[in-house]
């Protein structure tokens, strides 16, 4: 007869471990789609407002180009924080997943 004992402890702890960590990036994803959504939609309520004065093919023009750079920033940047989320995300799950091999 062999005896041997296995920690089921540790393998539902990993699991845990890791399904907290899903949680934890999911629900920063949310948040952050929510906010750069609010952003976008803040934006072009602002930009409806000003293109209300425009007079003139040339104000039309400068508008839209100065919308365009604007909204084209504001692009760049929330996708430099999804992506900051990315790389923090798989960073912190690399360590997790070290702690857990060891």
């Amino acid at each position: 007869m062999i005896n041997t004992t296995f920690d089921f402890k540790k393998p539902f702890e990993s699991a845990q471990t890791m399904m907290d960590l899903q949680t934890s990036v999911v629900t920063k994803t949310v948040e952050l789609q929510k906010k750069s959504t609010e952003e976008l939609t803040e934006f072009f309520k602002a930009e409806a407002e000003k293109a209300k004065e425009l007079k003139t093919p040339q104000d039309f023009m400068t508008f839209n180009i100065e919308s365009n750079k604007a909204l084209f920033e504001l692009m760049k940047a929330q996708g430099e924080a999804f992506t900051s989320l990315a790389k923090e995300s798989g960073e912190e799950t690399m360590e997790e997943i070290k702690k857990l091999a060891s």
